[in-house]
């Protein structure tokens, strides 16, 4: 038997953060793989903005999966580094939310250690600056002298990076410490481009966009192959692989169905809405978090920044980000849960404008009770939306990687987009691929930029959240 005929054959089932990711880390490897996207294109999906580089947005997340978080973003960083908006994130607790500040920081010093910790394993891990630097703290004082400075659009200090919020937020309604972590920037749009610029050029990937799967089957117990049925320009077609990887996102259960392989999960559907605001006088801005109960009107506010003037907003409340019975799970007859009509329409037809317009408007309404002058921003595009999977039944699972079985069938379960790349690598290991025959083809950040925003324009998003902050 020659080489090409012992070759690994893979299907990954979906071309999202997830599927793309692994397709470009075993793409190094002696292996052939085919993607499977029922869409156009690659990583369509939920709407990422944020690198969780310690989980700091989820108060109520446990220390173990921060932890996780940590480092797997700094695998991310290191695969994808020009995915990667520079920019702190502020943590601000209300004083209406039941919350206390001093709550947050054995968690932030312990981040801080296994940062430090994993600096002084690999100098290559200082990806978020020097471990020093990973968190500060301010009081409401320092905040109001910080005020006092000029606004200035290249911070070089982790003081400059807060004049814009010491000047726009109503200090008087929060408690105290503030605390400055360095949780930075991811872009959905750069994270495509750079999967489609990469999977295109490597000719040990097939990339089947307009590709439907309908059948996973496994003919005898003790043959290691599976037959995949899928469709593609109304013709039916049947391929044979040693390994499926089930990367499906939110219809993850549906191929488990196919495959005969139940599996426990949550589905929600979520969105995040995209607005400006002529704030030319504040300076360079962080992304901003105000804490907040999940599901209830105080919801956590979530302020990210985009160049001139754009910013992503979410409000985990049921108005703005949240959708009353947007949660679904699965059951014993399905391992897929079961959205309402309602959430599969916006999903496959999009939204209706006025829907849209108006939960735009309430997120700058939610925005606004802490920095009044952003009641003045503008609805400015359609809102990036989809339905994200949760693996088993914790609703606030955040750090989730694969599961599989011994006949060569994988889940890529990841919650947030900062796991994909430790995912891959851990499938990796599984399938026992240990002599890599290539690198990655590198693009540079010129290159990768005007891919996202050719995608960004194409998907009608405004070209400024693929651009680099």
């Amino acid at each position: 038997m020659d080489k090409s005929q012992s070759r690994k054959k893979i299907a990954i089932i979906g071309g999202g953060i997830a599927g793309s990711s692994i397709a470009m880390y075993l793409s190094e490897y002696d292996v052939d793989i085919d993607v499977f996207e029922q869409g156009t294109s690659l990583v369509n999906g939920p709407p990422i903005c944020h690198l969780h580089a310690g989980g700091n947005l989820y108060r109520e997340i446990s220390d173990e999966q921060c932890i996780t978080l940590l480092t797997e973003s700094i695998d991310t960083v290191r695969y994808f580094p020009h995915t990667l908006n520079v920019r702190p994130t502020i943590i601000a607790i209300p004083k209406i939310d039941k919350g206390q500040p001093e709550a947050l920081l054995p968690r932030l010093k312990l981040l801080q250690t296994t940062y430090s910790d994993l600096i002084a394993e690999d100098q290559t891990n200082q990806v978020f600056g020097p471990a020093c630097d990973y968190f500060k703290t301010y009081s409401k004082k320092e905040l109001q002298k910080i005020a006092l400075r000029t606004p200035t659009n290249n911070p070089t200090t982790l003081d400059e990076w807060l004049i814009g919020f010491s000047n726009q937020v109503d200090l008087e309604q929060l408690k105290y410490p503030v605390v400055l972590v360095q949780e930075h920037g991811l872009s959905v749009f750069r994270m495509a481009a750079t999967a489609l610029l990469t999977l295109s050029s490597q000719n040990n990937v097939t990339l089947n966009f307009s590709s439907s799967v309908n059948g996973v089957h496994k003919e005898r117990v003790d043959n290691d192959g599976w037959t995949l049925s899928y469709t593609k320009d109304k013709q039916t077609h049947l391929k044979k692989f040693d390994y499926v990887v089930n990367s499906a996102g939110f219809k993850t259960g549906i191929i488990d169905d196919l495959a005969n392989k139940p599996r426990k999960r949550l589905v929600e559907f979520k969105a995040a809405y995209v607005t400006h605001w002529n704030n030319d006088n504040y300076g360079k801005w962080p992304e901003i978090i105000f804490h907040g109960e999940r599901g209830t009107p105080q919801g956590m506010a979530q302020f990210t920044p985009y160049p001139n003037g754009f910013f992503q907003l979410h409000g985990m409340t049921e108005e703005i980000t949240l959708f009353k019975n947007g949660l679904s799970g699965s059951c014993h007859l399905s391992a897929q849960p079961k959205l309402s009509e309602e959430f599969n329409k916006k999903i496959k037809e999009g939204w209706d404008k006025q829907v849209e317009e108006d939960r735009t408007v309430k997120a700058i309404a939610h925005l606004s009770q802490f920095m009044p002058e952003f009641i003045q921003a503008t609805p400015a595009g359609k809102a990036l939306y989809g339905a994200q999977q949760i693996p088993g039944d914790d609703v606030t699972l955040r750090a989730a990687n694969i599961s599989y079985t011994p006949d060569g069938y994988f889940r890529a379960e990841i919650v947030k987009a900062s796991s994909a790349i430790t995912c891959a690598k851990e499938l990796g290991r599984l399938m026992q691929l240990e002599v890599k025959i290539k690198s990655a083809p590198i693009y540079s950040e010129e290159k990768i930029e005007l891919e996202a925003e050719r995608l960004a324009s194409e998907r009608g998003y405004p070209i400024e959240l693929a651009q680099i902050y």
